[in-house]
């Protein structure tokens, strides 16, 4: 089924969220030359950003609440979980939690 108007309006409410938390400057952050996402930390506020906002979108994608092409075709899943994926993983061995940003990594994972 092709995307509706009403997974635009809701893909734009969380646009705006990104905008709000500042995820345009996060995702500089993680893509400028210096970044080292074997080094990242999700205790870094940009990383931290960018996992708080593909965990929502995987788990809204996941729940059939917004259109998996729509999302796949605005947003870099792939190229950003490559970036904080590494600091995801590790947060999630610390916290001996499996589930921990388990939707944006299933998101990713699709897409590829």
């Amino acid at each position: 089924m092709p995307a509706t108007y009403d997974d635009a309006a809701i893909l734009m409410q969380v646009v705006r969220w990104g905008t709000e938390m500042g995820l345009d400057e996060a995702a500089r952050a993680i893509f400028a030359d210096d970044f080292d996402p074997a080094a990242a930390s999700s205790d870094d506020k940009r990383v931290g950003k960018l996992l708080a906002y593909g965990e929502t979108i995987g788990t809204l994608v996941k729940h059939g609440i917004l259109d998996k092409a729509l999302v796949l075709d605005l947003y870099w899943v792939t190229g950003t979980w490559a970036k904080v994926g590494p600091a995801a993983l590790r947060a999630r061995e610390a916290a001996g939690e499996p589930r921990l940003y388990e939707n944006y990594e299933a998101l990713a994972e699709s897409a590829s």
